[in-house]
């Protein structure tokens, strides 16, 4: 269970870039000039009547108006004082100004700025908010000093929620409050009470608490969540939660951001002094920063630590919260210009679950890679070079050792209107220095092989459509290619395996990711790609594609436990999206295996979606013999103030719903109320979880917490909370 109500809290907004630029530098940028102080304009004095003394004392009558600047004070009677310069006006007096509107019994106002009212009613505009208060004071500021207020953001006639307060200041330039001995009721009922209160009356960041939230879970019992957000200045920030479990004690979460004009990163760290649970202390580490240097070379370092193998389990949140297997580690120094790019890495993972049959990946120590692409170098003919070293590291029981991998190449890239054509050839040496290895192995192993290929493609248009208002294309393309087999047995794999085999795949050099292997190839790889355009504006309605391999020669080199190919050609694949139908959206793909006539993958998906808060989802994957899956997720507004979310995963081959989710969402003017439930069976114990979260927004005092919104977005495809930016 999880209860959020969040009364007076703030929205850590994302931190702009700071504006490091000088003014004086740039010979366009105006001079800055002071503005206007209130109170220094001239006063406009109207009204039916008026009497004025020789001391300069007037009594104005009808319908006065005051009008200094932008500000205005219109009342039935009004009566200035010299001596003091002030006015005391009564009788319907209201008063307006670009940030407020108050109207009141009586009020008296200075030529200075100044003015305080009795028994008025407030309003501003802008944010927008209301509300009353016994006595009213405004500075020459701007600032508004209230006392016996009630305050809300729901508009005249509605009073689902308000504050009452002995004492409120409102800045409306900073866009901030604060209150003294506040109550809050909600629906007539009070349900909170502090004897001080910050909350924002616009979209500024400010330091204070954000919404409080009360959980509860079978594996950590009830907890309290109370963050509170530090707004360092405008590009640093952070935000310090501590969390009470009933079942595990203490949880402290730092979670720290930072943007300059050359970096921009965040430190997150989770500590648990002792998990009475656990039976020891317990923390989670993670660190992100990018920092460029100048325009070609870039600092990236990544890294995380858990502090033990089930931290996931107990803390994260759904089937994938909980099938973490490594946490990666990596720092990374790259630089690129027109022609080079350089990348020098070190990376290292901790493994918090171990895979049956996996081994650990290797550490990077270092790993140094530099490509160079040089257009039109020779003849028309385009250059370029991919060099690799790594030195991998595991512990002293593994192979370890360095890997150097060449490959320079060259292409002449012919094209024409509607027509390609790439001949290209190319070396790959790949050279290893070895420890560790068997008795009698070869230590520095080593292989080399030339690489041919011919690749080329037409693309064909046609107008279609009764009014000719579409274009179809018909795009064949054919990839021939040769490496000679070279037998690599004696070759460790240190990082490089299979992939999934799909129309990218078709028309690479090499069917392996990683150099360790190169698969030998006499072989075609053909296929096509037809779609339906708009001719206006270019939209796509279909795209379907298709291709296979065919082997004139069967591939011979295989990784260790992989089956050779037996057959002449490869699985058939196919794919298919389709965006025809206004609000409609349809996509398919099959790799179907003609030698054995079944499907081996396959995939669908079909989405209705009208507008960014209604969106149905329904899905299918296919893996043979691993996986077979249904999903759907829904998003509907069902009336102007209620809408429902649902979700489910079920597999087929456990013949169990895995992941299954169901919401109810009620929005008023002024407040919404969301409730969520969710339950799951973990990927790596197969234990059955749930939760239910319960929100509770009050609009101009709090937001909701971004975890719900970013479940939502993440589980139902296409769906959103806000409505997209509208451009400018």
């Amino acid at each position: 269970m999880l209860l959020t109500a969040c009364p007076a809290l703030v929205l850590a907004q994302s931190c702009p870039a700071p504006n490091l630029s000088d003014p004086a530098d740039d010979a366009s940028t105006p001079a800055l000039t002071p503005a206007a102080t209130p109170g220094d304009e001239p006063i406009q004095i109207t009204s039916e009547g008026a009497e004025v003394s020789r001391a300069g004392d007037a009594v104005l009558k009808g319908k006065v108006r005051i009008r200094q600047g932008d500000r205005t004070l219109s009342a039935e009677n009004a009566t200035f004082n010299a001596e003091d310069q002030t006015f005391a006006v009564s009788g319907s007096v209201t008063y307006r100004d670009p940030e407020m509107r108050i109207k009141g019994k009586s009020a008296n106002v200075a030529t200075a700025g100044e003015a305080s009212f009795e028994g008025a009613e407030f309003d501003l505009p802008t944010r927008p908010a209301r509300g009353s208060a016994d006595k009213i004071k405004v500075n020459r500021q701007g600032l508004l000093q209230l006392s016996g207020v009630v305050y809300t953001t729901c508009p005249t006639g509605n009073e689902d929620w308000v504050l009452r307060a002995a004492d409120i200041d409102i800045n409306p330039g900073a866009g901030l409050g604060t209150g003294r001995n506040v109550r809050l009721d909600f629906k007539g009922i009070p349900i909170l009470y502090t004897p001080f209160i910050s909350f924002p009356v616009g979209d500024q960041r400010k330091s204070g608490f954000l919404c409080p939230t009360l959980a509860n879970s079978s594996r950590s019992g009830l907890g309290l969540q109370v963050p509170w957000y530090c707004n360092i200045a405008p590009n640093y920030d952070a935000t310090f939660t501590g969390t009470w479990y009933t079942q595990r004690g203490l949880d402290l979460l730092t979670d720290v951001r930072f943007l300059t004009h050359r970096s921009r990163g965040n430190v997150t760290a989770e500590y648990l002094p002792h998990d009475t649970a656990y039976g020891s202390g317990r923390n989670l580490v993670r660190l992100f920063d990018e920092t460029d240097f100048n325009s070609r070379l870039r600092f990236t370092a990544s890294a995380a630590n858990a502090s033990d193998r089930d931290w996931f389990e107990d803390f994260g949140e759904g089937p994938e919260g909980t099938s973490v297997v490594y946490l990666g580690r990596s720092a990374e120094l790259s630089y690129l210009d027109p022609h080079w790019a350089m990348t020098g890495r070190v990376q290292n993972f901790q493994t918090i679950q171990p895979v049956d049959g996996i081994d650990r990946p290797y550490t990077l120590l270092p790993q140094i890679s530099i490509t160079g692409q040089f257009p039109s170098a020779l003849l028309g003919l385009d250059a370029g070079v991919d060099t690799e070293y790594t030195y991998f590291q595991r512990d002293s029981s593994s192979l370890t050792g360095s890997r150097f991998d060449f490959h320079p190449g060259l292409k002449l890239p012919l094209q024409s209107a509607g027509a390609f054509i790439e001949p290209a050839v190319s070396w790959r040496y790949t050279t290893y220095d070895l420890n560790h290895t068997a008795p009698g192995a070869d230590t520095s192993p080593s292989r080399s092989a030339p690489i041919a290929s011919l690749d080329a493609g037409l693309t064909f248009e046609r107008f279609s459509g009764s009014r000719q208002q579409r274009v179809q294309t018909f795009e064949p393309r054919v990839l021939y290619l040769y490496v000679p087999y070279r037998d690599q047995t004696a070759l460790p794999v240190f990082d490089t395996g299979e992939p999934d085999l799909n129309l990218v795949q078709l028309y690479r050099d090499n069917r392996y990711v990683g150099p360790d292997r190169l698969g030998d190839a006499n072989q075609l790889g053909v296929g096509f790609t037809t779609r339906l355009l708009d001719r206006e504006s270019g939209r796509q309605y279909l795209s379907a594609t298709a291709g296979q391999a065919y082997y004139f020669d069967a591939p011979r080199v295989v990784l260790p436990n992989e089956p050779a190919l037996g057959y002449k050609s490869s699985n058939m694949l196919g794919q298919m999206e389709v965006s025809a139908f206004k609000n409609w959206n349809a996509r398919i793909g099959v790799q179907w295996d003609p030698h054995e006539t079944r499907s081996e993958k396959g995939d669908a998906r079909l989405q209705y979606a009208p507008s960014y808060n209604k969106v149905a989802n329904l899905g299918y994957r296919f893996r043979r013999g691993s996986l077979e899956q249904w999903d759907a997720s829904v998003a509907w507004p069902v009336t102007d103030t209620w809408t429902t979310y649902g979700g489910m995963t079920y597999s087929v081959k456990d013949s169990s719903t895995i992941n299954q989710f169901a919401g109810l969402e009620y929005r008023s003017c002024c407040w919404k109320a969301r409730i969520v439930a969710r339950k799951y069976v973990s990927s790596r114990t197969g234990e059955t979880d749930s939760d239910v979260q319960l929100q509770l927004e009050l609009n101009g005092l709090a937001s909701l917490v971004p975890g719900v919104d970013a479940f939502l977005e993440r589980s139902i495809r296409g769906y959103s909370v806000l409505p997209p930016a509208t451009p400018r």
